[in-house]
């Protein structure tokens, strides 16, 4: 039984996107004033915070097990720093190619000074609004696992998402390691909106 405290923090996160969905679709002419309220109201009682994501391939493979199968993903509108932090494994539009997804760890952020593992690389600083992505699987090249090192920085307002729980079978399944912040606020809505059941109804493997 989920607790008051958590439903609270959830109410607030949900209030927090509904109003910024409600607020996007203003500024960009969709609705009037008077609609403002009643679509903030809609997205509220009727959208969920999550969705289902299927992840193939080893890219995310690491030491730990690594990422593979269904993955349950918070939604993110709006992707910034005080939104998304150092660690946290996202679902973002391919730099490459804007009909697929990836999922890649935040490796830096706008601000960050990279430096190269070649000398005869020059260091630069993110520039505001993008962000440096890996995948965690160190021993594919870059070819093999795109991600920032193939394609450089990406802009933040791909991201779509952070991956919050992965079902990899029936029986082996468990939050995603995110950064320490990020857990801490994707709690809520991981224990008000995670069904394993259904994940696993909808599990490709």
């Amino acid at each position: 039984m989920v607790a008051i405290s958590t439903w609270v923090r959830y109410l607030y996160h949900k209030l927090e996107y509904s109003a910024y969905l409600s607020y996007k679709s203003y500024k960009g002419g969709l609705i009037s004033d008077g609609q403002v309220g009643d679509a903030m109201w809609r997205h509220l009682f009727q959208g969920r915070l999550t969705y289902l994501h299927w992840l193939k391939g080893e890219e995310m493979a690491s030491a730990a097990g690594g990422l593979a199968g269904t993955l349950l993903v918070r939604k993110i509108p709006h992707a910034d720093p005080t939104h998304v932090f150092v660690g946290d494994v996202l679902v973002l539009k391919d730099p490459e190619k804007s009909s697929n997804y990836l999922v890649r760890r935040l490796a830096a952020i706008e601000g960050y000074e990279m430096v190269s593992t070649n000398p005869t690389d020059e260091p630069f600083v993110l520039e505001s609004g993008k962000c440096w992505v890996l995948a965690d699987n160190k021993d594919l090249k870059p070819k093999e696992a795109p991600d920032s090192r193939s394609f450089g920085p990406v802009f933040m307002n791909d991201v779509v998402g952070r991956a919050i729980y992965c079902l990899r079978t029936a029986v082996d399944h468990g939050p995603v390691q995110n950064s320490y912040y990020s857990m801490q606020k994707d709690a809520p809505v991981l224990e008000v909106e995670l069904d394993v059941d259904e994940m696993a109804r909808n599990h490709k493997a």
